[in-house]
Parts: C-alpha cells; structure tokens; sequence
C-alpha cells in the first residue's frame, strides 16, 4: 500500500525513515530499493523509488540502486562517477554495482 504525500509538501513519516536509512549508508556501500524497504519494515522497492525520486535529492541517492546493481534510470553518468570517487566495488566490464561486496546491511560496520 502507498502511503499518501501530505499535501503542505513536507515528506511523510515513511519518506522521512527512508532517507535516513540513506543517510546512514557508508562510502562505498548500497541498498538496493528492497534492502532499505525491508529495513524500514514497510513499503516495498516502489514505495522507497517514490520517495527517493521526489525527495531524494539531498541524501546520498547513488548508494541506492536496483537488486542487480544498477543505478537510477536518468542518473547513471553521475552515479558512476560517485561510485568511482568512494571506490564502490563495481562489477568487472559493467557498468553494475558488485551487490556481493557492496552491500551495506545496516549495521555499524562500513
């Protein structure tokens, strides 16, 4: 179920627990959509994509990828930049995130 924006455009409760989970994900790390979904304990991968897209902006949005590595649709040039500057383990000739390293389960550890 998608939870409804507020309409004083101010991000909602999930919004907000999303991008802290955002916030939190270390240099060279991911989640994908479903990861953080999961992590939150509600909404699925769609619902993580809508709040990134309208409020994601001022996290570290390309730390959020697809389950198979991937960056957002429209910002893979600027991802893989990021990635190349925090050494994000990358899958060999791809231009894919290498999931197995990379990614960050939500504990302390970086």
């Amino acid at each position: 179920m998608t939870e409804a924006l507020p309409l004083d455009g101010e991000p909602d409760e999930y919004t907000e627990d999303v991008l802290s989970v955002v916030e939190r994900i270390p240099p060279g790390k991911v989640m994908s959509y479903g990861d953080i979904a999961e992590y939150v304990g509600r909404g699925g991968p769609r619902q993580v994509g809508s709040a990134m897209s309208r409020w994601g902006g001022g996290v570290p949005w390309w730390r959020v990828v697809r389950a198979d590595g991937r960056p957002a649709s429209g910002h893979e040039v600027r991802a893989l930049s990021r990635y190349a500057e925090e050494g994000t383990p990358m899958r060999p000739g791809s231009d894919r995130v290498n999931m197995r390293q990379a990614r960050w389960d939500g504990g302390n550890e970086g």
